[in-house]
């Protein structure tokens, strides 16, 4: 049996970066629970990428918060986590897309977001071998870029760990006790926990933690498969995006990316022909000079989503039982504000960005949805 000011449940970026900002506040007698190993759900299997190119004001306030934790993360971390403002050039194929997008960056730029609309000329500036046959333009963000997730996880836990902050891998929660609607303990597969304040950040996992503390939570796991390619000399700066295509070079120059191949909600996490074939077909459409790279390795991983593709952040009606989940294919990019704004929920009772108290679990029984229409892949 343990007493625990705080017991985080997932090792995922969500998780990591609420003990960094707790810690940062002083409170350090926290556990931190991971089923797998760090990293092991969606944070270790995203694209790496992260914008401010959405449609929604809660996405765009957040999103520019959490570009300015990156930058701090960037230099504060004990190692490099290969935080790099690339750009993202999302490609327009015809005169709908641009007079929509056009919109969006219109709308993105009253919080100071530093998007615009390029002509097809401008994007092969950026990028000389794109082809452009089908191109009408493409909204640019040169803010938006990409980090490398396991360094990440692998910089958030040295921190963690030199603070004294248990983390504890391969262990399982089992089951979540309330008392009079307050947490009062968590059952491990190993171990008991006493608090009264639980963080779920579980990822894929979320469902089952909402359900072994009495919620239902509006969750859907899809599944999502990327490819990487062999190492290619540094050429491609940005992330590029076209409908559901999007891929970019890491810093070890691999190129990585997915598409979306529409199925239904999905409990397996395994790699198909099908996706690598469309996926193959799609990016050499949009960068002929990849036809003849190889492809070195497949995987998959969940967007977990929720019906208006915004996350579930903050308190419920259990008293000490916490939101980080729902993410829909969002939550690397959000992880640093996503934390601060927990922590600083759990510190001084109140998240500190106001439009992040629209993204409460309550949205969904008062019907105060917000739909996000730029979700890619």
């Amino acid at each position: 049996m343990k007493n625990r000011d705080i017991v985080i449940i997932g090792g995922g970026i969500t998780g990591l970066a609420t003990a960094y900002y707790l810690v940062k506040s002083g409170i350090k007698n926290i556990s931190i629970l991971e089923k797998s190993y760090l990293g092991s759900g969606s944070t270790g299997r995203c694209g790496s990428g992260i914008r401010q190119q959405f449609t929604t004001k809660e996405h765009i306030v957040l999103m520019k918060e959490s570009v300015k934790l990156w930058k701090e993360w960037n230099n504060d971390l004990p190692i490099p986590i290969h935080f790099e403002q690339g750009g993202y050039l999302w490609l327009l194929s015809n005169k709908k897309e641009l007079a929509q997008h056009k919109e969006y960056v219109k709308y993105q730029n009253t919080f100071g977001i530093e998007s615009v609309i390029i002509s097809t000329k401008e994007t092969k500036e950026i990028i000389p071998d794109l082809n452009t046959d089908d191109i009408v333009g493409a909204s640019w963000c040169h803010t938006d870029g990409s980090a490398y997730p396991f360094d990440v996880i692998n910089a958030l836990q040295m921190f963690l760990k030199e603070r004294k902050v248990e983390i504890n891998t391969f262990e399982e929660v089992n089951e979540i006790h309330a008392k009079n609607d307050k947490i009062q303990e968590v059952v491990t597969t190993k171990d008991k926990y006493t608090t009264n304040t639980v963080i779920n950040g579980a990822g894929y996992g979320a469902k089952y933690i909402g359900q072994l503390a009495g919620l239902n939570l509006p969750l859907q796991p899809y599944r999502h498969q990327i490819a990487a390619s062999e190492p290619l000399r540094n050429f491609l700066g940005p992330m590029v995006v076209k409908d559901e295509l999007y891929f970019l070079q890491t810093h070890r120059g691999r190129i990585i990316g997915g598409t979306d191949l529409k199925e239904p909600s999905l409990s397996n996490l395994n790699s198909t022909l099908n996706f690598l074939e469309e996926y193959s077909k799609q990016i050499t459409s949009v960068l002929p000079i990849l036809s003849s790279v190889n492809i070195m390795k497949q995987w998959a991983g969940y967007y977990i989503i929720t019906p208006d593709r915004h996350p579930i952040l903050g308190p419920t009606k259990i008293n000490g039982f916490i939101l980080g989940c729902g993410y829909s294919g969002h939550g690397f990019m959000l992880g640093p504000v996503v934390g601060k704004l927990l922590a600083s929920l759990i510190v001084h009772k109140n998240m500190y960005i106001r439009e992040a108290n629209n993204l409460t679990l309550e949205r969904f029984k008062t019907g105060k949805l917000i739909q996000e229409r730029a979700v890619i892949g």
